[in-house]
């Protein structure tokens, strides 16, 4: 039997495709271990898949002045030891990294102790922690096609981002019956990333007596983010946060309103579903979500509400015009190649990884 070392961490879209892989790993075979931070996303989600998690130091690096700065690099060279002394014990045939800080150390202990790596890279321009670890890595796989030239090496690999199974099997009137919705009227889901969004739960609720005239909506808002006084809202149903309901609540979603992480916007492009994308700023990111939009909205599968822009009437107009064309969105969706990226990417781990 196999071992593989599964690392990434920060948040859910650094962990979730992980779990698509180990799934199938599982049914391989492989025995399966995950290296993350203690006070990450990761460990809880990891956790709640009974998957031995072994925590490291972890620092963040940023490209920003922070007195932080100063004390980080000192966690993040505790963490490369952390991983190293993990990895002698594991003895794991390869490494695979989703991304995320605490990813780095892991990748770089990897190469100290000749165990190939392989990266995955979700978004269009790889973010800080990867470009630290593709050097290290023995392939990249890249989600958008617009990445190919941005790695050096002939490293990169095409594979898009793994989808777990379990989102392909909701239940469109399970999710009704969970939200107190009928079927007699359109649903619209609303995401803000794993952590919530002010600005898109302000906007929304806003609107609200507007939107729910004519739709339903599953807001799920993240934590902390509930207002009471919209619970007994009809035809409104908020979550801070979803696990096992989500793949219901995508089936029963006509359309999404949402971020622009690559992570989800896969994830609603493998399950069809429209998209008003509202990405994060360049202010408040590098930037990339603003990229995964633009090629989104150039594919035909998503249509694009910057932030700069929304207000209660730029969302209501956005929703409106996307609901009255999803069809056409849906026909875009429908004819892309839709790669299986689960089975690409374990027939990669399959290759590279060092014999029994």
């Amino acid at each position: 039997m196999k071992t593989i070392v599964f690392t990434g961490g920060g948040s859910a879209g650094h962990v979730t495709p992980n779990l698509a892989l180990m799934a199938r790993l599982q049914q391989l075979g492989w025995n399966i271990h995950y290296i993350g931070s203690a006070t990450g996303i990761e460990k809880d989600i990891i956790q709640q898949e009974r998957i031995p998690f072994h925590s490291i130091s972890s620092g963040k690096l940023r490209r920003y002045f922070d007195l932080k700065n100063f004390k980080d690099p000192f966690k993040v060279l505790k963490g490369v030891y952390d991983s190293y002394q993990l990895l002698r014990s594991i003895k794991p045939a390869i490494v695979f990294s989703k991304g995320g800080f605490v990813s780095v150390p892991v990748v770089l202990s990897s190469r100290m102790r000749r165990i190939p790596s392989i990266i995955h890279e979700s978004d269009i321009t790889p973010g800080l922690a990867n470009k630290l670890s593709i050097p290290f890595a023995t392939k990249v796989c890249i989600t958008f096609p617009e990445t190919m030239p941005l790695i050096q090496g002939r490293k990169a690999v095409l594979t898009g981002v793994p989808i777990r199974e379990k989102l392909k099997l909701g239940s469109r009137i399970k999710g009704l019956q969970s939200c107190g919705f009928h079927s007699e009227k359109s649903v619209i889901m609303v995401m803000g990333g794993s952590l919530g969004s002010q600005v898109i739960n302000k906007a929304v609720r806003d609107s609200l007596q507007d939107l729910l005239s004519r739709y339903q909506i599953v807001h799920i808002c993240g934590k902390g983010n509930v207002v009471g006084e919209l619970l007994a809202a009809k035809g409104y149903k908020q979550f801070e946060y979803v696990s096992d309901e989500l793949p219901d609540l995508i089936a029963m979603a006509d359309i999404v309103v949402s971020r622009a992480g690559s992570t989800s916007i896969y994830e609603f492009l493998a399950l069809g579903k429209p998209m008003l994308l509202i990405p994060l700023t360049k202010q408040a990111s590098r930037g990339d979500q603003l990229l995964n939009a633009e090629s989104f909205e150039k594919s035909g599968y998503a249509q694009v509400l910057f932030e700069e822009a929304l207000t209660k009437d730029s969302l209501i107009s956005n929703v409106d015009s996307l609901y009255d064309r999803r069809e056409r969105y849906k026909a875009a969706m429908s004819a892309q190649n839709g790669n299986d990226a689960v089975e690409a990417i374990v027939q990669l781990i399959e290759t590279y990884s060092l014999p029994s």
